[in-house]
């Protein structure tokens, strides 16, 4: 590291848990955040922010003013755009050093399972159950650390699947692939502070997986009520007949 970034990132290299060796390793780390939207601003943002040194942001959508009530990434002048466009541009000025990949159209199949086997750890900020099964299903193929997190009305939830871990669930251990229902913000509405507090934290454990730092979230599910402010960890066992991880393609 620099002069530079040894200023930019001194409070984080304070913390005996990260040192040098720590910041380093961010630096040196690859994080795929799927959405630029309500879940993906603040997960970018604090990523850019704490020195991830590569960033791949994959959208399909442009902004529109309806959005920014909440995708904090995106302001009135970003109107029209495609999401990605506005997301790196928003992330240059916040850390110029991250290198930004932009991907702007929805990642699937072979694309999606090759970028998410070129990266450290991948970040579910989507807002549909079939991007989110397609994504855990190639987390699960090429055995890459997924922070999943979703928000809608006053609440959210977060996890973390780890393929590698022996005993780790993944998201289809959780929620059956037919058996959900899609409950989306542009539907059902969200009070925008609830997917800053989500987003964050899918930040915060995204860094923990790279570092390898204190306990992740694997094998349990977050859940967050704002409306009474209550917070409840639920334990998700691995469901030894899941169609994903009890049987990895």
């Amino acid at each position: 590291m620099n002069d530079d970034q040894l200023l930019r990132y001194s409070r984080q290299i304070m913390l005996p848990q990260v040192d040098i060796a720590g910041q380093e390793k961010l630096l040196a780390s690859h994080a795929l955040v799927i959405g630029a939207g309500g879940l993906g601003s603040p997960a970018a943002i604090y990523l850019a922010a704490a020195g991830i040194g590569q960033l791949t942001i994959a959208d399909d959508d442009v902004v529109e003013l309806s959005n920014l009530q909440r995708q904090v990434l995106h302001h009135d002048n970003d109107i029209g755009k495609q999401k990605t466009t506005s997301a790196r541009e928003s992330l240059a000025t916040i850390n110029p050093e991250v290198n930004i990949t932009t991907i702007p159209e929805r990642l699937q199949g072979e694309n999606l399972a090759s970028v998410v086997n070129s990266v450290d750890v991948v970040l579910d900020c989507c807002d549909n159950f079939a991007t989110r099964f397609a994504v855990n299903a190639a987390c699960v193929k090429h055995r890459t650390p997924l922070v999943s997190g979703a928000a809608v009305r006053l609440e959210g939830q977060l996890a973390v699947f780890l393929p590698d871990h022996e005993n780790s669930p993944c998201y289809s251990c959780l929620y059956r692939e037919g058996e959900e229902e899609d409950q989306t913000c542009s539907e059902n509405g969200v009070l925008s502070p609830i997917v800053g507090i989500i987003g964050s934290l899918q930040a915060m454990e995204a860094i923990k997986v790279i570092l390898a730092l204190g306990e992740t979230l694997s094998g349990r599910l977050v859940l967050f009520d704002a409306m009474t402010h209550e917070w409840r960890i639920l334990k998700v066992p691995r469901d030894p007949e899941c169609p994903v991880c009890a049987h990895p393609q």
